[in-house]
């Protein structure tokens, strides 16, 4: 089986991978690996040999802190990636990014890979900065992904806001399937509003409307993906 090396693992999608027990997959935490120190990067590759580099390290919630912190933003979702491609490229190993749907401008919806790209964001612009690096190397995979925690972990939802939330162990599934793609490729579940999505789950939540602090049609086009999961 191909080995995959796991940057950032003891996140929260990180946890998740570990809860399917896959033997192929080596888990490096961020005392483990340190994305910002291409020794450190160079050491773990050297020692596990990895064929894939499953790129989960960074910096997240709460988006807040990208507007607060900036400098650390920058560091760890835009140079910290640089430095993983860069060392990737020497060895020859594959790297897969993850990214996010908040990338496209999220005024139209249905975005497809190829469509025009507007950050509206300080989280979704150091996400597009990472994927800048990863672009420029041939012998990778970028995911625009739109996953949540189960259970949903919020009380109230959009009623209008559109996405195509998935939830983490689904998304871990799919990822896992598509490993040997390359380029960029959408992942989620299907369109539809945030409040009808966490209302299966949560008959409790109550709809709230966004009036202009969150894009109403973040939801993406997921005809790549489905094509990637046939072949």
């Amino acid at each position: 089986m191909k080995k995959i090396l796991v940057t950032g693992s003891d996140g929260r999608f990180g946890k998740v991978l570990q809860k399917l027990k896959k033997k192929n997959i080596i888990f490096r935490n961020k005392k483990q690996l340190n994305i910002l120190s291409i020794n450190s990067i160079r050491k773990n590759l050297k020692k596990f040999k990895p064929n894939y580099i499953l790129h989960l390290a960074g910096l997240s919630r709460p988006m807040k802190i990208h507007d607060k912190q900036i400098s650390k933003s920058i560091d760890l979702n835009i140079i910290g990636t640089c430095n993983v491609v860069k060392v990737a490229t020497k060895f020859k190993i594959k790297v897969i990014y993850l990214s996010t749907s908040y990338v496209y401008p999220g005024d139209k919806g249905n975005y497809k890979e190829q469509d025009h790209l507007k950050p509206w964001n300080n989280y979704s612009w150091s996400k597009l900065g990472g994927e800048c690096a990863v672009q420029m190397y041939e012998n990778s995979l970028i995911i625009r992904l739109c996953m949540t925690e189960k259970p949903f972990i919020h009380k109230q939802a959009y009623a209008n806001v559109k996405s195509n939330f998935i939830f983490q162990e689904d998304a871990a599934k799919l990822i896992l399937k598509i490993l040997n793609r390359k380029g960029i490729v959408n992942v989620g579940g299907r369109s539809q509003t945030v409040y009808k999505f966490a209302k299966k789950y949560n008959k409790n939540i109550k709809k709230i409307y966004s009036k202009g602090e969150f894009p109403r049609r973040t939801d993406m086009n997921l005809n790549k993906l489905k094509k990637f999961l046939k072949l």
